[in-house]
């Protein structure tokens, strides 16, 4: 390897450029752990449960404000106009597909119920997988199935809660239509809902090896990234699309839906792995290999220890040669340096020890 092409050396230059400047290698770390674990498909399972999910749920919310607010037209549709506001683009047409179901009541409450309990299980399911496989949790400590089950329960909850959180917001929405500053206490309020409901949804899904605080970053970043994606969303319904809604038919309402909802399922798993990165401090990446850094070697380890199946079972990752940054390995005529020992990593013998070790 101590030939290379001028395209090569370019490519080593700008590989050397984002390693030398904290967050530029930051966030090709980030990058670079999303395709580590294959996140893409991870988005894809959680984008195809919340599909599922949003029209029991909506549903069931249609119905049981058609029971309980039967008298009360005017606050029946501020209700579902907040639950809506989740979709702005494509909210109304959502209202208008449901609206004939409430008729059957006792049927769609029915429906309703076990559409949702099954969409949302679902969602939960998909969801703890994602974080099992964002945070490299070894199979052997992974939590069994009761309690999946009984996380799933508490997202539920937290689900309930959520639209009750936005239902109360709607009202500050309604009014910063026609005062700036109103509208901009708003969004405040929308932002510091967001991060507690992210923060809530994190906390249940994500294993108990990983500590709280460990997921405050990705929380702040999850929680004001949707508050602006639905911010953006309703600006361009109001500005750019107002009047517009018969442009969208049957296919238009589920493309732009399923599209909806990847936009904020990618940003619920960035914002996971940059608790990933920080935590087990995965930057620099090198972008070319040879040769691995530091960070480069920590990240394949973790994705060899997460296949240990078993407690009893034993799993090791080493490496022949110390890391090199791409500046080194410039300056060494690019050679690897395999005149010192590599590291060794090992499976956490016990769930509450560190995920990584040295």
């Amino acid at each position: 390897m101590g030939h290379v092409n001028v395209v090569e050396r370019m490519i080593r230059r700008v590989d050397g450029f984002q390693q030398r400047h904290r967050l530029p290698s930051f966030i090709f770390g980030v990058i670079k752990k999303y395709g580590d674990d294959n996140a893409g498909n991870l988005t894809v399972q959680v984008t195809y449960a919340m599909f599922v999910s949003v029209f029991p749920l909506l549903l069931l919310l249609v119905t049981i404000l058609g029971i309980v607010l039967a008298g009360h037209p005017g606050e029946r549709a501020r209700v579902l106009h907040s639950a809506l506001g989740q979709f702005p683009i494509i909210g109304q047409q959502l209202g208008h597909n449901i609206h004939a179901i409430k008729r059957s009541s006792v049927l769609g409450l029915a429906f309703g119920i076990g559409g949702l309990i099954y969409g949302a299980t679902g969602l939960a399911q998909a969801a703890l997988y994602a974080m099992e496989q964002i945070w490299n949790i070894p199979a052997a400590v992974r939590p069994n199935y009761l309690t999946r089950m009984a996380r799933a329960g508490v997202f539920l909850v937290e689900l309930g809660v959520a639209l009750i959180l936005t239902t109360v917001l709607a009202g500050f929405g309604t009014f910063g239509r026609h005062d700036f500053w109103l509208g901009v206490v708003g969004e405040i309020l929308a932002a510091v809902i967001n991060v507690t409901l992210y923060f809530a949804a994190f906390r249940t899904l994500t294993p108990r090896q990983v500590r709280t605080r460990s997921l405050i970053p990705g929380v702040v970043v999850g929680g004001v990234a949707w508050t602006l994606l639905q911010a953006a969303g309703g600006y361009v319904v109001g500005h750019d699309l107002r009047g517009a809604s018969a442009l969208y038919g049957f296919f238009g309402l589920v493309l732009g839906l399923v599209a909806w909802i990847y936009l904020g399922a990618q940003i619920t798993i960035y914002s996971a792995e940059i608790n990933t990165v920080l935590h087990h401090r995965l930057w620099p990446r090198g972008m070319v290999q040879p040769p691995l850094t530091a960070a480069d070697q920590r990240s394949l380890a973790l994705q060899v220890i997460q296949n240990q199946r078993r407690p009893e079972q034993h799993v090791t990752a080493s490496f022949r040669g110390r890391p090199m940054t791409q500046d080194e390995y410039r300056e060494r005529g690019y050679r690897v340096d395999n005149s010192s020992p590599g590291i060794e990593r090992r499976s956490p013998s016990d769930p509450d020890e560190p995920l990584m070790q040295g």
